[in-house]
């Protein structure tokens, strides 16, 4: 069966996935400089096909070898893709954003979906029933406000996530996990409810390294996917890589 190799390189992770035809195989990341493990990948798994999404200046040997070994596509503006993005600036959208609508337009066609991306940044991404990707929202993730309470004030610490935590903190590290995790629930939970609010027949959907724990705190129903992304990477390198 013939193979692709799609690529999510985001602020924190270089993650990657391998398909053969819609079903994925393996999922990994990439070390920090990655050109030595997509080495390894390709003689491993020999795809046929690679896609690429990338919000970071990456190492620049990486695309060359993805020419050299497959049929490659760098997703990006110019890319093909199975929905009409907003008319204003479509250059300035992530490309991680679009391959999110993508798969949420093709899992469930007849519905309005919002995608929600759980990253360094949380994406609210709207895409209709016409599959018309609207827009939606950026807000700091789980991470950047853990560090921005930090960075931004004189002697509050640096608290690592911990999903163990009450509602009412009884020391500073407890308080800011309450504050932080809960606040982020919340705010997750107004969000989707003021689109749900506006539009009828909508689909929420979460994914994300944070999701699985998001989740249980949210009162909105929402589904999680965690190969979310790659599934868009694929459908969209099948758009763009097939004759």
């Amino acid at each position: 069966m013939p193979k692709t190799l799609c690529l999510d390189f985001g602020n924190t992770r270089l993650k990657w996935a391998v398909f053969s035809e819609e079903k994925i195989l393996e999922t990994g990341v990439l070390s920090e400089d990655g050109t030595v493990d997509l080495k390894n990948l390709l003689e491993k798994f020999k795809p046929e096909k690679s896609i690429l999404s990338s919000v970071v200046n990456h190492a620049a040997p990486i695309e060359e070898m993805l020419k050299q070994e497959t049929a490659f596509h760098l997703l990006n503006h110019h890319s093909r893709i199975p929905v009409s993005t907003p008319v204003g600036k479509p250059e300035t959208i992530g490309a991680d954003r679009l391959a999110l609508v993508v798969a949420a337009a093709k899992a469930f066609p007849e519905k309005n979906n919002l995608v929600i991306g759980l990253g360094s940044a949380i994406t609210y991404n709207y895409v209709n029933r016409l599959h018309q990707f609207l827009g939606g929202g950026i807000s700091p993730g789980l991470e950047m406000r853990f560090r921005s309470l930090n960075q931004f004030t004189a002697k509050l610490p640096l608290v690592k996530p911990h999903w163990n935590f009450s509602l009412v903190g009884h020391d500073t590290r407890t308080n800011i996990l309450s504050g932080v995790i809960l606040g982020m629930a919340k705010e997750i939970d107004g969000i989707v409810e003021a689109y749900r609010d506006k539009y009828e027949n909508l689909n929420v959907l979460m994914t994300g390294g944070d999701a699985t724990h998001i989740r249980p705190l949210l009162r909105q129903h929402i589904i999680e996917d965690a190969d979310l992304l790659f599934r868009g990477l694929f459908y969209i390198s099948e758009f763009n890589l097939t004759t």
